[in-house]
């Protein structure tokens, strides 16, 4: 028998990290998901330019699920997170109308509401504010937004 006390191993971060949450495609459950994926992502230690960003373009992702693809419509929306190292993925899950053109939609300024008074800049601002962006959508089935940012990069 050994006197040896069994010495902790010291805590090792792990090398990936999953969350999901969804929620109904209010306009007020946009806050929440916003606060909730900064949450996760502090994990990594961001600065809060970082976190900022991150915010800004889930903000974007999610608006545009609940006027584009829901047209106002009180429907679900997923959103699942990734840590990889110190990359932060993000996707937006809507099952909403799906977008036509997703080229098209992704042109500074184009918008399929301008009685809205929308700017036609949520997938800019994306790109601007995320290291990468893909959409995926087909008509009458939904749209998923795919963003990541590194952190610390």
């Amino acid at each position: 028998m050994s006197n040896k006390k069994d010495t902790p191993r010291e805590y090792e971060k792990p090398r990936t990290n999953e969350m999901a949450i969804e929620f109904d495609g209010h306009p007020g459950n946009e806050a929440f998901a916003r606060v909730a994926v900064a949450a996760f992502c502090t994990q990594l230690n961001p600065t809060l330019e970082e976190v900022a960003d991150l915010k800004t373009a889930l903000s974007e992702a999610i608006t545009n699920a609940i006027i584009h693809g829901y047209e106002g419509e009180i429907h679900k929306i997923r959103v699942e997170c990734k840590i990889e190292k110190n990359t932060i993925s993000v996707t937006v899950i809507d099952k909403g109308k799906g977008i036509e053109n997703i080229e098209e939609a992704m042109q500074p300024m184009f918008t399929t509401k301008p009685e809205m008074d929308r700017s036609g800049m949520g997938f800019v601002f994306m790109e601007a504010f995320m290291d990468q962006v893909q959409v995926e959508s087909h008509p009458g089935e939904g749209t998923a937004v795919h963003m990541k940012k590194v952190i610390g990069g």
